[in-house]
This record gives C-alpha cells, structure tokens and sequence, in this order.
C-alpha cells in the first residue's frame, strides 16, 4: 500500500511537470545528450558511492565491526540497488544492517552504525551547501540562500547539540528522549576526538562534491548552461527534499525541486528537467553493480544451508 502511494505522488508531480513543458522538446533534447559527458558523469557517481562505502568502513572500525573494505563497498551498492531499482519494503539501510547481522553482529550496533553513517553523511551535505552557499552568495536570489544558510546552520547546529544530550540525566527517564540520551552517549563514545569526526564529515563533503559533479558532467552532455557554482547551492537542498520518502526513490520530487529552484535564476525548465531524469536514470545504472553483489551473495548463502 505505501508503494502505491509513493507511485500515485510521482506520477502526479510528473504529470504536472509535463503540463507545463513541451515533451517533444524534452525528449529531443534527451536524445541528443553527450555520450562522453555521460560516461563521464557516470564514474564520478560510482565514485560517490564507493566513498559513501569507504566513510561507512571508517566509522565502523570505531565500533565492534571488523569486516574489510570490500565488505562494505559491496552491502554499500547492494543498499543502492535496493533503493534506486527495487520499489520494495526494505530500503537500502535495511540490507546493509541485515548483511551485518548475517556476519553475527547485535542488531542494535548495526543498526546504529548505519544511523551515523547516515547521520555523518547528511551533516556533510549540510556543511557542503553552507560553504557553497556564503563563497557564491548572491548566485541566486537572497531570501533563498539565507534560507539555505539558515537551514544548513540549523542542521548543523542541530547535529552537534546530540553531543550535549549525555549531561543530562533525567533525559533518560523519558522514553523518546532516553534515545536521544543514548544516541548521545554513543556518538560521545565514538567521536572522543572531534578530529577523527572531522575527517569523516570531510568525507561526506567529499562524497556530495562528487554527486553535484555527476549533475555538472549530465549538465554539459545536454548544453544545459548552468554553472558548476549554481549547482554546488542548487542541487543539496534536492538532495535533503528526496530523503522525505514521499515517492519512490526520490522520482518526482526530484525532478520537481530541480525546475522549482532553477526557475528562481531564470534556467531552462526542459533542460533542467532532462538533467534531473538523466541524473536519476545514471544513479539507476550506477546501482546495477548492486545487483550482482546481491545475487552473488544469495548464491554463497544457499550453498552454505546445503
């Protein structure tokens, strides 16, 4: 049933995009993007993934966990796969943290090594967005980037308050907030040294820089004249908007974000909109290596119940 939600609300963003742009237009221009830029584009998603892998590796070493690299990098995509490919009820973090308990890990750890992989990694779309947005101050229009800023302070300010929550005792008494307090404990625990947690938000930085990278190489193949500066403000609040599970894999509002924030510095609606389906159609095939880990890893399993 929430499947066919998230259907019915992309289908309906679409459609409503699609009334207000010329899809022979869009689909020319579709047709005629670069391959190179393409391909390119492409790497530098995979990229993105495999660093996205490599801070999950780092932050888990903190923990109990003691898998290799590769470990990761394959549940990493396999997760990937699951959200971009496969409309099911087990999202990506869910995969990763079931591959860790079929290694004989405490449900909770993995869970919670998941929870701030993922924790970390929005923090460092939020740092991304702030510095992109007081460095090109003045790209788009102002009650936007002070929006923008205003979130991104918000987030970040919102993050670092959690260290705070294990000095106060009676938090723990209440059943929501005994979570926070517990939360706080742990990231307390794992970040001791406030250097190592800001190398692994450099990390998430890095990871975002390379998808708004993806974007500018699809922005290219389709001479879609949006500058890489629009992008770096432009593209993380669309990122923040699709991890709202409202559809299904972030289609629709995605697409919606774009042409509603590109409209503010007068882009192309068409182009724009050719760009964010590119985008989504080459996070897609960037997740097919996904599906191999997945069926490998089936197979291994199988063998082992014989």
């Amino acid at each position: 049933m929430k499947n066919i939600i998230k259907l019915l609300i992309t289908i309906a963003i679409f459609y409503f995009l699609f009334q207000k742009i010329d899809f022979q237009t869009l689909w020319a221009i579709l047709a005629k993007s670069h391959g190179g830029w393409i391909l390119l584009a492409l790497i530098m998603q995979l990229g993105s993934t495999y660093l996205a892998a490599y801070r999950w590796f780092k932050i888990s070493k903190l923990l109990v966990f003691k898998e290799r690299l590769s470990f990761y990098v394959q549940s990493y995509f396999k997760g990937t796969f699951f959200n971009q490919v496969l409309p099911s009820s087990i999202g990506g973090d869910a995969v990763r943290i079931i591959d860790l308990t079929r290694k004989g890990y405490d449900k909770k750890e993995a869970f919670y090594g998941v929870f701030v992989d993922r924790v970390v990694g929005l923090v460092g779309l939020l740092v991304l967005n702030f510095i992109a947005s007081i460095i090109f101050y003045g790209t788009f229009p102002s009650d936007f980037s002070r929006l923008i800023i205003l979130i991104s302070v918000a987030g970040i300010a919102g993050f670092f308050s959690l260290f705070l929550f294990e000095k106060i005792n009676f938090l723990a008494k209440y059943k929501f907030l005994n979570l926070l307090h517990r939360l706080s404990v742990r990231l307390n625990q794992l970040y001791s040294s406030k250097t190592v947690l800001v190398k692994h938000i450099s990390i998430s930085v890095a990871v975002h820089f390379l998808s708004v990278l993806t974007i500018y190489g699809i922005a290219l193949s389709i001479n879609a004249h949006l500058s890489f500066q629009m992008l770096l403000i432009a593209v993380p609040p669309v990122f923040l908007l699709t991890i709202v599970p409202v559809s299904l894999a972030g289609w629709g509002i995605r697409e919606g974000a774009m042409v509603g924030i590109f409209m503010l510095v007068g882009a192309d609606s068409t182009k724009v909109l050719a760009m964010s389906i590119l985008y989504g159609l080459l996070l897609i095939i960037g997740a097919l290596p996904g599906s191999y880990f997945w069926i490998k890893n089936k197979k291994i399993t199988q063998e082992e119940k014989k």
